[in-house]
């Protein structure tokens, strides 16, 4: 067969385009599409996926975000040991948590400049209560930090992560006022882990540990920035406001924010009536250090102390972001987690007041029940071999370290640790130790 001169040209053209073609997916492979496979797996822990547009900027604006939080090239070619990468620091950080895992900080990054002295809410959130944290942000209107979990070996996190930039998207304020710190692995409820990340990243000074199914119904914040006395304790270091939690008797009606009191007066009203009660007030312990029926009593403006902590005690607080204990990570899942975070902040000397004036109250949810069963049964030997644990440490800590065991510091831990048969045993070997260390 015969090929004349026009047809060799138009192949010769047809083969230098497909020629052209093939070089440019290859350059683009190779500079964009290949750093892009080797990443997405390292942070997901996948060999395949397909993320959307929208969650392929969202991920690669979170690893800019993460290049510049450590030093500079120049710093690191000169092998200055002030260099530590991103991934290594956080794993120290989060030492005691499950891994593997990738925390990626600040995946979205509030727009606003917070002042040192607000106030800002720290919480979690899986997917599922999305639309109770939207509410959240419209309510407070204030800095929030938040840890969400994407559960990395599930065939539906790719749309996860368009569900969360969908929401970041959803309103004006969420963008304003919301610093979202993702998780990413395979385990479930790390609650303490993931309550640490967000207080770590939290940008003020002080910070508010809340659950996200509570609905902020006072203006707290507000009023405690326009209160010299709290501000100062608060500086301090060594105190925790509480705002006392309630729910609603009647389920369904606890699932209708719209509804639920904006002043103590109506609340009062409420409780007066049944409709309202402490929350879970199955489980008092958890929350009747309280003290509601002074709180009940109490006249406008008062913050009082409590007086009757014990160890089940778990409140939501206000309090300084650096100072303070974090959250032991030993916990996973239900159960003593949150408790354990305010056992040793009242051992290291954390007294808590109650704020009278002020409440929050559950929006009802349905619970993974064999869940809760399960994992507070397990969670309640850890938090038994904990409060030991603990004790120990600050026995040692206070008495032979820093010699403020009769302190006002050293107060809450001798009165709470007495509790404990193996107390006097425990502080018999320190004492005898601390003889031989004199």
């Amino acid at each position: 067969m015969i090929v004349s001169m026009p047809d060799c040209a138009r192949i010769i053209q047809s083969i230098a385009i497909i020629y052209a073609f093939i070089a440019l997916l290859y350059t683009t492979s190779y500079f964009l599409a290949s750093p892009l496979r080797v990443s997405l797996p390292l942070l997901l822990n996948l060999s395949s996926a397909t993320l959307s547009n929208s969650s392929v900027s969202s991920l690669l604006s979170a690893l800019d975000r993460q290049d510049s939080l450590q030093s500079s090239p120049h710093q690191k070619s000169l092998g200055s040991p002030t260099y530590i990468d991103n991934d290594l620091f956080l794993s120290k950080a989060f030492s005691n948590s499950l891994h593997p895992s990738k925390i990626i900080p600040f995946f979205y990054r509030a727009s606003s400049n917070f002042e040192a002295d607000d106030i800002t809410i720290t919480t979690l959130i899986t997917s599922n209560r999305f639309p109770v944290f939207a509410r959240l942000v419209e309510r407070y209107q204030g800095p929030i930090s938040v840890t969400i979990h994407v559960k990395n070996n599930s065939s539906d996190y790719h749309e996860l992560l368009d569900s969360i930039h969908a929401l970041y998207l959803s309103t004006p304020n969420m963008a304003r006022f919301v610093d979202v710190h993702l998780v990413m692995d395979s385990f479930d409820r790390q609650f303490n882990t993931w309550r640490n990340i967000a207080r770590l990243f939290a940008r003020t000074d002080f910070v508010m540990m809340l659950d996200i199914d509570f609905a902020i119904c006072t203006d707290f914040r507000s009023a405690i920035r326009a209160n010299q006395a709290v501000m100062d304790k608060l500086r301090e270091g060594n105190s925790a406001f509480v705002i006392p939690a309630f729910e609603y008797v009647n389920q369904e009606r606890g699932r209708q924010q719209s509804s639920f009191p904006t002043d103590k007066t109506t609340l009062l009203s409420s409780v007066k009536g049944g409709h309202l009660a402490m929350f879970h007030a199955s489980w008092e312990v958890g929350h009747n250090s309280t003290d509601y029926p002074r709180y009940y009593a109490a006249p406008p403006g008062e913050i009082y102390k409590v007086t009757k902590y014990q160890a089940a005690y778990e409140p939501y607080i206000i309090f300084k972001r650096e100072g303070p204990p974090w959250c032991d990570e030993r916990f996973v899942g239900y159960g003593g987690n949150k408790a354990a975070c305010l056992f040793e902040m009242y051992l290291s000397g954390v007294s808590f007041y109650v704020l009278s004036d002020h409440f929050i109250v559950h929006q009802n949810h349905a619970y993974e029940e064999k869940a809760r069963k399960d994992e507070r049964k397990f969670n309640r030997k850890i938090y038994a071999d904990f409060k030991e644990e603990t004790c120990l440490r600050y026995l040692v800590t206070h008495y032979h370290d820093l010699d403020i065991l009769d302190s006002t510091q050293g107060y809450n831990l001798q009165a709470e640790c007495t509790k404990l048969k193996a107390f006097p045993r425990l502080a018999r070997k320190v004492w005898s130790s601390s003889n031989d260390w004199s």
